[in-house]
């Protein structure tokens, strides 16, 4: 289709729209990402490249404006640059609905356009397995990038195809997405297993025993607890929020923050703003009833948005939701689990063109750290944030799976 091959013309055509109007970085936060730039739980260009460009990496140009391409994006590599990215958990995200066979081909499809990016700009991208391996290409000047599969519903059930996502690179799996399993309940979705299942605790399990990073994020309340009783490893959640402060199903409630901080894990904090503003909150469920009685989509925002909602925005002016309120979720959660439980998990390209103002694409990190600086924290802590928590997770995963190395693989045929 003529749009996989607009995007350069476009981006050589037109002018870059102007940046909004940011407070300065202070020197000291500069230097400090350049020593420690940040590693990023969870990013979603991979699904916008197939969705909106026909998974047609090599037609595009990720070293262009991407805000310019037909369909915007919220990532390039310029901005990864100015956001001092040093990492990255790309999501192999496919839709929940997306079950059987059909959700294993499309994550192989997903863990290819990953792979792809890689090759296709590597003077900005490698691929990591490891912590020496983020470490050293790093060092390099490129950008680590990790891949993070975004449901349990991706393994159709079966731990062979587990192990298989885990020899082709990833590194986590977030055990749901938005509806519940038969062996893992959803935040978001009617329980079916009572949290987990037997065959959930074995996918648990056998995540230990390979060195794949436990992810909580979208989990109920009671598959987070299960998966902190049943894992021998830290957990993470790729990109949630404090429940105490924004009251949505996909935040964490200050027990389980508690526990994930006392395992060794790490909270990274989302900033779609929805789960960071109880008051953007409202507003987006108003909105989105508006768009569903206009039989129009309710998660587009901005040059996305179709004219009514365009015009439904002008009536209904958006709440403002800023850096500082990630910031304040940031630090409920070092508050509640300690500081060298939190991290950043951004979930840039899966919240449609949206985020706090200075957050809407990848270049924002540095305001989060000029904040918090602002607020007291020190450089250990901000360097903690930035990438050393998650490090030291997934040293702290591969030691589990070394300590695992003589156990036989789970039941490939184990099933609910």
């Amino acid at each position: 289709m003529i749009a996989l091959f607009l995007a350069q013309a476009a981006a050589a055509a037109s002018p870059a729209p102007a940046p909004a109007a940011t407070p300065p970085v202070p020197a000291r936060i500069e230097r400090l990402l350049e020593r420690t730039p940040v590693i990023d739980g969870h990013n979603d260009l991979p699904w916008e490249i197939r969705q909106q460009y026909g998974a047609r990496v090599e037609a595009l140009d990720l070293r262009t404006d991407s805000r310019r391409w037909p369909y915007p994006l919220q990532t390039d590599i310029a901005r990864l640059r100015r956001g001092h990215v040093g990492g990255q958990f790309w999501s192999v995200y496919i839709p929940a609905s997306a079950t059987g066979p059909r959700a294993v081909e499309m994550t192989l499809e997903e863990i290819d356009i990953v792979r792809r990016m890689a090759a296709a700009w590597p003077d900005a991208f490698a691929l990591a397995d490891s912590a020496d391996d983020v470490r050293r290409i790093q060092k390099s000047g490129r950008i680590a990038s990790l891949i993070g599969v975004e449901g349990g519903h991706q393994i159709d059930k079966r731990l062979s195809v587990l192990r298989q996502y885990r020899a082709l690179g990833v590194r986590y799996m977030t055990l749901t997405h938005g509806k519940s399993l038969e062996w893992a309940d959803s935040s978001t979705d009617a329980p079916r297993a009572g949290g987990l299942n037997d065959f959930g605790r074995q996918v648990v399990k056998e995540m230990n025993r390979i060195g794949m990073i436990v992810d909580v994020s979208h989990v109920a309340d009671t598959t987070m607890a299960a998966a902190l009783d049943a894992s021998r490893a830290p957990v993470i959640a790729s990109h949630s929020s404090a429940r105490a402060i924004a009251d949505a199903p996909r935040n964490i409630p200050d027990a389980l923050l508690k526990r994930i901080g006392d395992g060794g894990g790490v909270v990274m904090v989302n900033f779609y703003p929805s789960f960071v503003s109880a008051r953007w909150r409202a507003w987006d469920a108003a909105r989105s009833a508006f768009a569903k009685g206009a039989g129009l989509p309710t998660d587009e925002y901005g040059a996305r948005a179709p004219a009514p909602l365009v015009a439904w925005d002008a009536q209904h002016p958006e709440p403002a939701v800023t850096v500082a309120d990630v910031a304040d979720h940031i630090e409920h959660v070092a508050k509640v689990a300690g500081r060298g439980a939190v991290g950043l998990g951004g979930d840039f390209d899966g919240i449609s063109g949206t985020g706090p103002i200075g957050l809407k694409g990848v270049e924002g990190y540095p305001l989060i750290f000029a904040e918090l600086a602002r607020r007291g924290w020190s450089d250990a802590d901000l360097s903690g944030l930035a990438q050393g928590n998650v490090l030291r997770v997934i040293e702290r995963v591969d030691a589990v799976a070394a300590s695992m190395a003589k156990e036989p693989p789970v039941d490939a045929t184990a099933r609910d």
